[in-house]
């Protein structure tokens, strides 16, 4: 069970899970060794708006940190998402195929996108924010948006 950190802005709570490595896009990666499940945080998913439609690359798939992972499209916006890590795509999260509003019921869970063998994960996660690196740069966007700074 992942532990947070919590911010309030107005009527939003953004939560942060201190087990994993960000991206300043809102990308996570959390790995178990050289496998490393990626998805998108709580502050990406509820400043995208509700989630409809989620396609993410197929099993198979090298990915870069230049690349593209995911393309989802939500009530506010269309996205492609960016891989956080290098590597090559072994597992989809095949609830998002019919159920793609989990991504925004559960980004830290349920929500996950998929699973990458990651070719060189020490190098990625140094590329990567710690948990309390991007707590401060979501808090520093969330201000903006509401007009705070």
């Amino acid at each position: 069970m992942s532990e947070y950190l919590e911010y309030i802005l107005d009527k939003f709570t953004f939560k942060v899970a201190t087990d994993r490595f960000y991206s300043a896009e809102g990308m996570w990666a959390k790995a178990d060794g050289n496998q490393v499940t990626v998805g998108v945080s709580d502050f990406f998913q509820q400043h995208n708006g509700d989630v409809a439609f989620a396609e993410v690359r197929e099993v198979g798939t090298a990915v870069s940190t230049n690349d593209g992972l995911a393309d989802i499209e939500s009530i506010k916006v269309d996205i492609e998402l960016i891989s956080p890590v290098n590597g090559t795509i072994v597992e989809v999260n095949e609830k998002l195929e019919l159920e793609a509003e989990v991504i925004n019921q559960d980004p830290y869970g349920d929500g996950w996108l998929a699973m990458i063998e990651a070719s060189d994960w020490a190098t990625d996660q140094a590329n990567l924010m710690s948990p309390e690196t991007y707590f401060e740069h979501m808090k520093a966007l969330a201000q903006v948006e509401a007009g705070n700074l």
